[in-house]
């Protein structure tokens, strides 16, 4: 099942169209993540280990306009789990009717700060990381 985040379009969200602007997608996608590792992971526990996940990749499709007022419903799950890297899946939805917004793969890679490269997913990282995959 896949984690939810509601975010509020607010004023400074929109472009000159009245439109949520394709750059703030990014910005919600984002809190989204960090929202999702911080209910479903021990975040402090993880951020302290060294190893950091960096996005490396971002593929958004944007499908309907969000505007002023509306209450977004971001999905968030892991798709794939691999030996180098894993993609999060995202769909943006507007709560009222359910439509989907935008819908987002972000491929991220376990990058250790000590050793100052990207490493293998594995050991309790590849655990937690499929533990959240989501079963479509």
């Amino acid at each position: 099942m896949p984690h939810h985040t509601k975010i509020k379009v607010r004023g400074y969200h929109l472009d000159l169209y009245s439109h949520v602007n394709n750059a703030r997608y990014l910005e919600f996608l984002e809190e989204a993540r960090w929202t999702f590792f911080e209910d479903c992971a021990d975040l402090p526990a993880f951020l302290a280990s060294g190893i950091a996940l960096i996005v490396v990749n971002i593929n958004i499709d944007y499908r309907h306009p969000a505007t002023m007022n509306d209450e977004l419903l971001i999905e968030t799950s892991v798709k794939s789990v691999g030996n180098r890297s894993s993609v999060i899946h995202q769909c943006v939805k507007l709560a009222a009717s359910g439509k989907v917004a935008a819908e987002a793969d972000v491929t991220l890679v376990a990058y250790d700060s000590r050793q100052q490269k990207a490493v293998l997913i594995d050991g309790e990282l590849r655990e937690l990381l499929a533990s959240l995959q989501h079963q479509a």
